[in-house]
């Protein structure tokens, strides 16, 4: 297996350092999906920059997480589904829908299972989703605007979804709470 560093702010390379810096900032910690971008600086500038923007976009934090839940889960992403099964609950989602999304059943609320459906029709059919999934996404009460931004968490999660898939990214040690020990349900366990 090829082993990636968990970079330190030490150890980074000195054009990730000051992002890795900003990161712990906001966060309050260095997550190891950032230590492990860092080993390229445009890269982790790219995703901390993606992240960002999302939280700009017309989505309500629950949304987001939402929809960060159902790429991760699509990707079969062990490491972001539990990181955003932690935002999640941070963001005040109920566990109904946490759940839902993490079982690939549906969610209870039929505005956030609509949400789900188009953003996992959009990366299953990459983004050949159709106008007819369109069409029942903007019937759900959701803006031309927000197809896009779809799009826009789609491209971010891909980022740190692949990424940990290639590097085997550790889970921080708030991920070994047993409720966030979701596994995919195929046999091959992504990391």
């Amino acid at each position: 297996m090829t082993t990636f560093t968990v970079h330190t702010l030490d150890s980074a390379p000195m054009a990730a350092r000051p992002l890795l810096e900003a990161t712990r900032r906001e966060w309050g910690f260095l997550p190891n999906l950032h230590a492990v971008l860092a080993e390229s600086p445009p890269t982790l500038e790219g995703y901390r920059d993606l992240f960002a923007l999302v939280q700009r976009s017309s989505f309500t934090p629950v949304e987001q997480q939402v929809l960060y839940l159902a790429v991760s889960v699509h990707h079969r992403c062990t490491y972001c589904v539990a990181g955003h099964t932690y935002l999640a609950r941070a963001a005040r989602a109920d566990e109904a829908v946490i759940a839902a999304l993490r079982a690939g059943t549906p969610i209870p609320s039929p505005r956030l299972q609509a949400l789900r459906a188009f953003a996992e029709r959009v990366v299953q059919e990459r983004g050949f989703a159709g106008d007819a999934a369109t069409e029942a996404f903007l019937a759900a009460g959701f803006s031309r605007a927000q197809v896009l931004e779809v799009v826009l968490v789609i491209a971010t999660k891909t980022i740190s979804n692949y990424v940990n898939h290639l590097t085997h990214t550790p889970a921080e040690a708030f991920m070994a709470d047993p409720a966030l020990g979701w596994q995919p349900a195929s046999a091959e366990v992504a990391a």
